[in-house]
């Protein structure tokens, strides 16, 4: 399974109980309430949905469209 910017979208409402309708790309994500807890669990979701990519490449950014140009850049999304 490829992992998509939905799925990822869809993955972080989940973890932080919105709708994934409310997080824009551009949206600070540690400001919606995605701590470094959740963002670890989330790398190892992702990681078994085919991601290559690890955790520090996810903390260096903190919104969804930044996370998404590099693992589309790097051509880390499995």
């Amino acid at each position: 399974m490829s992992l998509t910017l939905e799925r990822m979208r869809a993955d972080i409402a989940r973890m932080i109980h919105l709708d994934p309708e409310e997080i824009g790309d551009t949206d600070s994500l540690p400001d919606l309430g995605l701590d470094s807890l959740r963002l670890m669990r989330l790398a190892m979701e992702w990681e078994e949905a085919g991601l290559k990519a690890d955790f520090s490449i996810l903390a260096e950014h903190g919104t969804l469209g930044e996370w998404w140009a590099e693992i589309s850049a790097r051509g880390l999304a499995g």
